[in-house]
């Protein structure tokens, strides 16, 4: 007898292909809770590879998914800068910044547009454009992470994932 797999809710993640051993960590966890949750990853350059222009690729992937996490890793340390250069705004950062992967940003964009439930996680130190607090209307940043974690951390999560689920399967049988 041919036993038939449960299909499982494809969510989108927006997530760096190259990652040092705490990010890896803290994406594995993620990663746990999806599945834990009957959900299945989808990420170009990790379940998905590109065959035509990778935001052609990124969109439609998107078109196929029932909602989306963006996990705003670092990805780039500058040890200061200059933010707004030569405005009236400028302002001289003294201590490191941090940058995740563009493709964040735009991958957001894409969720966003397409009105699927986000979870937005961000590393310590990210900040900008949808990592800034209040900039989503229903979507909250979270912080990324940090294993080991204290058993009402992991509590917090689970629910926090439960109920971002429940988002998502009610988008994907009311599409």
């Amino acid at each position: 007898m041919i036993e038939i797999e449960r299909m499982r809710i494809p969510v989108f993640v927006s997530c760096p292909r190259v990652l040092n051993t705490e990010q890896e960590k803290a994406a594995r966890f993620i990663k746990s809770l999806i599945d834990k949750n009957k959900l299945v990853w989808r990420a170009l350059g990790k379940s998905d590879y590109a065959h035509q222009f990778p935001l052609t690729e990124v969109l439609g992937m998107v078109r196929h998914c029932s909602g989306g996490i963006i996990l705003g890793f670092k990805q780039f340390e500058a040890p200061s800068g200059i933010f707004k250069k030569g405005t009236k705004e400028e302002k001289v950062q003294k201590k490191p910044v941090y940058m995740p992967t563009p493709w964040n940003q735009l991958e957001a964009g894409i969720l966003f547009n397409q009105k699927l439930p986000m979870l937005i996680f961000r590393e310590k130190g990210i900040e900008g454009g949808v990592f800034d607090l209040g900039t989503q209307d229903k979507v909250f940043i979270h912080e990324m992470p940090k294993l080991p974690l204290k058993a009402q951390t992991k509590d917090d999560l689970d629910t926090l994932f439960q109920n971002w689920a429940a988002e998502v399967k009610t988008h994907y049988y009311h599409r």
